[in-house]
């Protein structure tokens, strides 16, 4: 009788120890599961098992905060029932074959720190909602397919330290908006098709410590206050179509020292000018 008992008391205690997520968040990962193939992924989910063994989901106070899925052979498309997963705080699908759009229902992750969807298939735009979720320090989106512009009110990831959307098909101007987050370290937007011109106002990315537009259509002069971010330790905006003078400084700072497309399609070098001929040169 003794043994039973402490049997029971064993099971009871295992059975406290299990996750119990909400309804809503287990839907979520089933739908995921289903939409990406889930039967052939190189490392699969038991559905059977208790959800806190599923791989890449780790789980704390019964939500689920963090799914790290890369190079794990997903495909399909992301379900819109993602934004159930209210608790997420880091979302890592890296390196993996999932299409489709990136759902309007991610605005819904409010807690949401680090996503990270690069290497992938992803069309369509980014979705305006993106900018909701507020939290939002990473976002690695580089390496798919994501068209359209940027939205205008980014500037509101105002924790946002690193913005990766380089290799992607964006166009348009870099929003004003992005111009006013202070605690941006890594802007990476090379090979894209933007337009418009550099804003003198990128001096105020005052924590920017690379900046890569390289391989796009933007026009007009290099603003020289770029040489105000102090922290800026690597860049490469060649391979544009800026015009104008540089200074000697801003030249050496550029990987490929700032050779540019003219307007007959051929590669040149900005004429390197001391700082006050560079300024007395901006539009």
């Amino acid at each position: 009788m003794k043994k039973l008992s402490t049997l029971i008391l064993s099971l009871v205690a295992s059975a406290s120890m299990m996750a119990n997520i909400s309804d809503a968040e287990k839907e979520a990962l089933m739908k995921l599961h289903k939409a990406t193939n889930g039967t052939q992924w190189t490392n699969k989910w038991d559905l059977k098992s208790p959800v806190e063994s599923w791989f890449g989901v780790k789980i704390v106070n019964d939500k689920v905060v963090a799914i790290n899925l890369q190079n794990n052979h997903l495909s399909g498309e992301l379900p819109t029932e993602m934004g159930n997963l209210i608790n997420l705080q880091s979302l890592n699908l890296f390196k993996n074959d999932i299409s489709g759009v990136i759902p309007n229902s991610i605005g819904n992750l409010k807690q949401l720190r680090s996503l990270n969807l690069a290497f992938n298939k992803l069309s369509g735009k980014l979705p305006e909602s993106l900018c909701e979720a507020t939290g939002l320090v990473v976002v690695e989106l580089h390496m798919n397919r994501i068209s359209g512009e940027i939205p205008a009110n980014i500037g509101n990831l105002q924790h946002l330290r690193t913005f990766s959307m380089y290799n992607n098909e964006l166009t348009g101007n870099i929003p004003t908006s992005l111009y006013n987050i202070k605690s941006l370290k890594s802007l990476l937007l090379s090979s894209n098709k933007l337009t418009g011109k550099l804003d003198r106002e990128v001096a105020n990315l005052s924590s920017l410590e690379s900046l890569s537009l390289f391989e796009n259509n933007m026009q007009g002069q290099v603003p020289f206050d770029l040489e105000k971010l102090s922290n800026l330790k690597e860049m490469n905006i060649s391979y544009n179509m800026f015009s104008g003078l540089v200074s000697k400084n801003l030249a050496q700072l550029d990987t490929l020292n700032m050779t540019m497309i003219n307007d007959k399609g051929l590669a040149v070098n900005l004429e390197v000018a001391d700082k006050s001929s560079a300024l007395a040169n901006e539009d």
